[in-house]
Order: C-alpha cells, then structure tokens, then sequence
C-alpha cells in the first residue's frame, strides 16, 4: 500500500503545482493591467494598453495549458487509485489519458479560463475606447 500512497502523493503534488502556477498567472495579469491602466491615466502613452492585450493572450493560453494539464493529472490520479498494489511503476505519463480531455484549443474557452481572462480583454477595449490614440 505504501507504493500506492507515494504514487498518489507524487501526483497531488504535480497537480498543486499546476494549480499555484494558473494562480500565479491570474495574479500576474491582474497586475500587469493595473500597471499599464495606471500609466496610461498618469498621461503615459496610450499604447500600453494596446501592449497589454498581448500578454493577456499570451498568460490566456498558458493558463489553459495548466488547467488542461492538471486536469490530465486528476485523470492519472484516479486511474492509479483503482490499480492494484502490484501494478504501481511510478508512471507520469498522462499521454494515454489525453485522448479522454479536450485539446488545448478547447480548454481555452472553458468557462473558468473566459470568465477570467475575457472581461480583461474588454476592459482593455473599453479603456482604448475612454481613452482615445
């Protein structure tokens, strides 16, 4: 039982990484918006926040890169539960299961990725709009 316990712990410990990682991601596209509204009103350049929508995509598509693969990681970690003792080899390779999870493409417009990264995309339109070049 020992074997399957450290199999199921290295994968929670995979999937809590890829979830700080989205958090961290969140977190740095909040900021970067703020510090490029910020600049913007203290009569910077407006284009900072036509710069800022590259990022935003850019953190988008690794946001949903994390959640798909923590997802594929939630898959593997409920497949090792339900093997038996004997057939635990430390296996990380979620290749197998990927055929069961939507490609990247459609991790990016689940709900929980547009519900986050989409009203930042409009709030940058808006504030071009506000504030015209």
């Amino acid at each position: 039982m020992d074997r399957k316990v450290n199999h199921l712990q290295m994968i929670q410990s995979v999937i809590a990484r890829m979830g700080q990682n989205s958090f961290f991601l969140k977190g740095w596209a909040v900021t970067l918006v703020a510090a490029l509204f910020a600049l913007s009103n203290q009569g910077a350049r407006v284009e900072f926040l036509i710069f800022a929508c590259l990022p935003i995509l850019i953190f988008w598509i690794l946001d949903a890169y994390y959640l798909r693969q923590e997802r594929l990681f939630i898959l593997l970690y409920n497949f090792v539960r339900q093997k038996d003792e004997q057939e635990i080899d430390y296996n990380m390779n979620t290749s197998q299961l990927s055929v069961k999870h939507p490609p990247l493409f459609m991790v990016i417009l689940s709900r929980t990725i547009l519900l986050f990264y989409l009203p930042i995309l409009l709030l940058i339109g808006i504030a071009m709009f506000l504030f015209p070049l």
